[in-house]
């Protein structure tokens, strides 16, 4: 099976990116690893736009029936909970 070579993506940056980046040793790895990092946290429904396609948006309502997004009491970042499932705990009580 043939490996498949690195290809080259270039992207433009505003002067104070630029500028803040430049003391950063391997810029390349730098952005690698950032993109990486911000792929793995990407909505998996709408893929990071932040806009639901008319389709996304029916099936969003027919999901949100049985499903609210609630604040957490500890961390207070929102998150889906099943109307017919008790919550569970997501956080330990550092004793």
């Amino acid at each position: 099976m043939k490996k498949k070579q690195p290809q080259i993506v270039t992207f433009k940056v505003d002067p104070t990116l630029l500028e803040a980046m430049k003391g950063v040793p391997n810029r390349s790895e730098f952005i690698r690893s950032a993109l990486l990092a911000a792929l793995q946290n990407v909505c998996p429904l709408c893929k990071g736009t932040g806009i639901l396609t008319p389709n996304q948006k029916r099936h969003w309502e027919a999901f949100s029936v049985d499903h609210n997004v609630r604040e957490c009491d500890d961390c207070h970042e929102f998150s889906l909970v099943c109307a017919h499932k008790p919550r569970r705990k997501m956080h330990r009580v550092a004793r």
